[in-house]
């Protein structure tokens, strides 16, 4: 390092046209702010997992007659066409082959949106609200009244209508065993344990 006459050093001098170093950049401020709570989820009681086995194998059961029928569809409508045409005689052809067409496919239609909705209250319950196990209730009865009617049109003679009845049968039998096992009180320990988790975290985030 070079050195003035009276002994003081010299600093070095940076070249014309070299470029000079970035600055270092700010330090972050202090902040006061408290960290977001960490909130523990319970995991799934078995009463959980098995209302959602038995609500899956019931969707399983169900959507197995619906193919079925979807499979055996001109044979449906054949029967089907009998049938209109004995409960209104007098219709023309294509007033028959029309209504055959509506009775299968609304037939086949409402079981489907039955089970579609009973999908959706089944994922509103996998994600802890409690509410949406009551809803469940009215979805099953719903299904037994549509079954009932759908029964009429779906469930052909012979061995397939048996099939049929069989695995409706076990659709309505695992649904209720699903509706029971969603309103045992491990469940309902689950569903209240989420409740506590969203008040407790309010109250964190005040102090």
């Amino acid at each position: 390092m070079a050195q003035h006459p009276d002994g003081e050093s010299q600093q070095p001098v940076a070249p014309a046209g070299a470029a000079t170093p970035p600055l270092p950049p700010p330090r972050p401020g202090l902040s006061y702010a408290a960290p977001a709570p960490i909130v523990v989820i319970p995991p799934a009681p078995r009463s959980v997992r098995l209302a959602r086995t038995f609500w899956l194998l019931s969707f399983v059961a169900g959507l197995a007659v619906v193919v079925g029928s979807f499979l055996t569809r001109d044979s449906h409508l054949e029967r089907l066409r009998t049938v209109v045409d004995q409960m209104s005689p007098g219709g023309g052809p294509d007033a028959v082959t029309t209504s055959a067409a509506i009775v299968f496919w609304g037939s086949l239609g409402a079981l489907l949106l039955v089970m579609l909705f009973e999908a959706a209250a089944l994922a509103i319950f996998a994600a802890r609200r409690g509410w949406s196990r009551w809803l469940l209730i009215p979805l099953l009865a719903g299904q037994v009244v549509v079954m009932v009617v759908a029964a009429a049109f779906l469930v052909p003679d012979g061995d397939a209508g048996s099939y049929v009845v069989m695995l409706w049968g076990a659709q309505l039998l695992l649904a209720f065993f699903g509706l029971v096992a969603v309103f045992v009180p491990s469940a309902g320990r689950w569903l209240t344990a989420r409740i506590q988790s969203a008040q407790v975290r309010p109250a964190r985030t005040r102090q």
